[in-house]
């Protein structure tokens, strides 16, 4: 969709975009790269430079830039369109290895296009989509020779941090070309991971073990311990160093059974240790003769203490509890840190004097683009009319509940408490002092709770959570006189996810009652405010409803039946096409969007395009209609999660699955839709200027929005930062709307997309997505746990859990 206008009254805010103040005026030559025989990208890079070392007379002095795998871009031709060279490249134990570089040039990349495309005036070509993709590699080619490269980021270790076990965490950086109105502009971006610390392989090795020092190693390693340190160092790169002119690297195979000093070795026709061998051989004492070796190349035998570990090599392993939270909280700063690192990065990438951008005639701009953005109005929402305080106009993007009462309270008159830990680990006393104070927030909010004394009961959390559920659904039976249970409160240990999707399977696809899941750690302190977020996800649940925002500030809902559809698809694991997909829609079910039905189905691994929204669709359709007893006039559709790539394979399958599904229902049935993709998976972040736009933990506003300057050339997109910061940098949501029938304005759709946000049912915080595509992933990660925790979904067809999915589920909390 083209964009509809701008909206006025700018404040002025900073993004880690950077203008390219200067762009190639030549055409640049894209050529097609063979590296035989095939290897990894990383030695690809170190082969082409090799190349470009070797044979600068052949290139006429171009410097060629290379993205590591095919693509290689120059300034002008070559003096050859197709030809072979032969390149040396020095790989382990210091032989020559021989690689064949084959070059034949592949097109011409006209400029035009690209400047016809960012003053609005040519759509986007394959002409331009070359030209940004050589303009990324060229930004990225001379950072690439010098820092590891991890997903298209580089990676430094200044300012590393140590997460424990020998391995530390660095920053990195991300960078990338956008077309933007008018211009091109650089887009950095932070990124963290882990790399091995690089020094003695004996340091490691008392860090693996949470030793102070390798001198706490002198009564050698136990089989466990060697167990430990051998699954922790097995493939690490290591360079020896008992030989300082002639190192060579290895890669680790694994340990040996028995110490250094008990390995025997044939040397001249006698049989010695290797502690021996490496003093006679050496003269080399070793110091630690009782720790065992590292086996590598050919049944090579290297002692620990000889062994450096080669820089920059990453950690692949999968993380611990604590060193997953040292590293989130490596990665997640503040703004002002954040742009700190950011100006960091730009010293390191030093575009001024990058002789590859100055080649293409490319110039990028070292200050951080300063870009227009405004702040929405921060809507009423309406509680109870009896409550003390029944409007509320958030401050900060949140709000409580003290002396409001939900709209429409529900009532509990059958359930039971299930704690799936021992009498010894939480007492009977302690459950009913947290079920009194549960008890009390729920009424004062406005629930009826009739039940005030609801069965406690115990059950093994390794054990059959089925059977667990079952009986603490007959003893809520058998304590309300037959009155079928209504919902079962779960106490949990405080770690571990197998527990509760095994209870979220049984509990919707078996039982088919609500569950609400605490953690123990609330049990002995509950406090006010952890009892009212409970007590709102069980208002929902039970069918009440917990607030809406004034009809003014939802006016596209009020003026005519609309329905508001979210739709998401979550996938097991990138590049997984064995386990099947989860799909899930969620639509509302009322005026004031306070209520939402979910349809979900299984579908084909790594499936973006949803296979059965006609079908799903319908499902939302009819049960809209037997709640508002009128069809929808308007659909406002938000999918969540496709990347630009894919915007329209999936709008040209989805907008017809709609039309399609309205059209089965009634041939002339033709309401107006409007489909706007949502992605939280992008690289912008804002940075307030003025004090007065800041919050308190240093991020823009809630309500800020930006629809100019780095957003597309000519279509209909907007950055919305609907959530208040609590932890590092917030991350805004990008809208783009690929098809509208209703006629939104800018200012129409991104407000009332800004106040939806105040009304998702589990919280009171402005939240950082709309409602519906929140519940829609939530309803497709629930499809998910039980695949997790049930072996028949592992096929791509689904199982028996998931195939019960397919059918409505209500108010997805």
């Amino acid at each position: 969709m083209k964009r509809p206008g701008f909206e006025s009254e700018p404040i002025k805010v900073r993004t880690n975009f950077f203008e390219v103040t200067k762009l190639p005026k030549m055409n640049i030559t894209h050529y097609d790269v063979t590296i035989s025989p095939e290897v990894s990208s990383r030695l690809s890079r170190k082969v082409f430079n090799n190349f470009l070392e070797e044979n600068q007379e052949a290139l006429g002095g171009v410097k060629p830039v290379f993205d590591g795998t095919a693509n290689m871009f120059t300034h002008k031709q070559l003096s050859f369109e197709n030809k072979s060279f032969e390149v040396n490249y020095l790989v382990k134990l210091e032989k020559g290895r021989t690689f064949k570089i084959t070059i034949k040039k592949a097109r011409d990349i006209d400029m035009e296009d690209l400047f016809q495309f960012l003053n609005a005036k040519g759509n986007m070509t394959n002409n331009c989509e070359m030209v940004i993709n050589a303009m990324n590699i060229i930004i990225r080619h001379e950072i690439s020779a010098k820092h590891p490269i991890v997903d298209n980021s580089f990676y430094t270790p200044r300012g590393a941090t140590s997460l424990h076990e020998g391995i530390e965490a660095w920053q990195g950086y991300y960078q990338s070309a956008h077309p933007t109105r008018g211009k091109m502009m650089i887009n950095i971006v932070l990124s963290a991971t882990t790399f091995y610390k690089a020094g003695p392989l004996i340091q490691l090795v008392a860090k693996i073990l949470d030793l102070r020092s390798p001198n706490d190693l002198c009564e050698g390693l136990s089989d466990m311990e060697c167990q430990i340190v051998e699954k922790n160092i097995k493939n690490l790169r290591i360079n020896d160093n008992h030989r300082p002119e002639y190192r060579q690297k290895f890669r680790i195979e694994k340990l040996t059974q028995t110490s250094a000093s008990d390995i025997m070795l044939e040397a001249n026709g006698n049989k010695i240790n290797v502690e021996t061998y490496f003093q006679n051989i050496y003269n080399r004492r070793l110091l630690y003769p009782f720790l065992p070796c590292v086996i590598v190349r050919k049944n090579n035998y290297l002692p620990i203490e000889v062994c450096d570990i080669v820089p920059k090599q990453r950690y692949m392993r999968k993380l611990n509890e604590i060193q997953t939270a040292d590293l989130i909280k490596f990665a997640r700063q503040n703004p002002t840190i954040w742009e700190n690192r950011i100006q960091t990065g730009l010293n390191i990438l030093n575009y001024r004097n990058n002789e590859y951008l100055k080649q293409f005639g490319m110039e990028v701009s070292n200050n951080m683009a300063v870009v227009n953005a405004r702040i929405l109005p921060t809507p009423t929402i309406q509680y109870h009319k009896s409550s003390k305080k029944d409007h509320v106009q958030p401050n900060g993007g949140s709000w409580n509940l003290r002396d409001k009462k939900v709209i429409n309270g529900a009532t509990l008159s059958s359930w039971s408490v299930l704690a799936f830990l021992s009498y010894k680990d939480l007492s009977d006393q302690v459950i009913k002092f947290f079920v009194r104070e549960l008890i009390t927030t729920c009424q004062d909010t406005g629930m009826n709770i009739s039940e005030r004394d609801p069965p406690i009961c115990r059950e093994n959390p390794i054990g059959d959570t089925e059977e667990s559920l079952k009986k603490a659904w007959l003893k809520a039976k058998s304590k309300a006189r037959g009155v079928k249970p209504q919902l079962i409160l779960c106490i949990l240990p405080n770690t571990g996810s197998d527990l509760y999707a095994k209870i979220k399977r049984v509990s919707d696809t078996v039982i088919g009652v609500a569950t609400q899941c605490v953690q123990s750690v609330h049990m002995k302190n509950p406090k006010k405010q952890y009892c009212a977020n409970v007590c709102l996800k069980m208002n929902v649940k039970l069918g009440g409803d917990n607030s809406f925002l004034i009809p003014g500030h939802i006016q596209f809902l009020e003026d005519e039946p609309t329905i508001l559809i979210g739709a998401a698809v979550t996938h097991l694991s990138p590049g997984d096409t064995k386990s099947p997909s989860y799909a899930a829609l969620c639509g509302s079910l009322n005026a004031k969007a306070s209520r939402y039905a979910a349809s979900l189905r299984v579908q084909r691994g790594s499936t973006e395009i949803i296979a059965e929204l006609a079908n799903m669709v319908k499902e939302l359709f009819k049960i809209f209609y037997q709640n508002c007893g009128v069809k929808p006039k308007k659909i406002l559709f938000y999918r969540n999660g496709i990347s630009e790539s894919q915007f329209m394979d999936v709008l040209n399958s989805e907008l017809t699955a709609i039309k399609d599904a309205c059209q089965s229902l009634e041939a002339d049935y033709r309401p107006t839709i409007t489909f706007v993709v949502i992605q939280k998976r992008h690289h912008t972040r804002f940075f307030p200027i003025e004090k007065k736009n800041a919050d308190k933990s240093g991020n823009c506003l809630p309500g800020t929005v930006v629809d100019m300057d780095i957003t597309h050339p000519f279509e209909f997109d907007f950055y919305l930062l609907s959530h208040a910061g609590l932890h590092g940098t917030s991350r805004p949501t990008y809208y783009q709307v690929l098809y509208d029938e209703n006629g939104f304005d800018a200012n129409r759709l991104q407000t009332l997309s800004y106040n939806l946000c105040h009304i998702y049912a589990r919280c009171t915080r402005a939240v950082s997505l709309v409602p519906p595509v929140y519940y829609a992933r939530l309803a497709a990660k629930r499809a998910r746990l039980y695949s997790f925790c049930n072996a028949d979904t592992e096929s791509s067809e689904g199982g028996k859990n998931v195939a019960r999915l397919c059918t409505l589920y209500n108010n997805i909390v």
